[in-house]
């Protein structure tokens, strides 16, 4: 999947990075915190950082749940072939 542009459309900011890569980021950054031996700057930025991600991953299952619920009201619409997802 490839990454998705910022939402708020602004020219200067990166691109939001796919589901999968923010998770797999946000988990590596997580056993860098609970191995230690950061300095408290390091560890605060690693938690910032780790904010950030959390924030897209929650708004990417946010998304998809949305897919997910208009997908499945179309297929609760009468005179629809039942079985018929889409």
């Amino acid at each position: 999947m490839a990454a998705a542009k910022d939402s708020a459309g602004s020219g200067g900011k990166a691109e939001r990075p796919a589901y999968e890569q923010a998770r797999d980021e946000l988990t590596e950054l997580v056993k860098r915190l609970e191995a230690g031996g950061l300095t408290l700057e390091q560890s605060l930025q690693l938690w910032e950082r780790g904010e950030e991600l959390a924030a897209i991953c929650q708004d990417w299952l946010e998304g998809a749940r949305a897919r997910l619920a208009t997908a499945l009201a179309r297929q609760d619409k009468p005179g629809q072939e039942p079985g018929a997802p889409f």
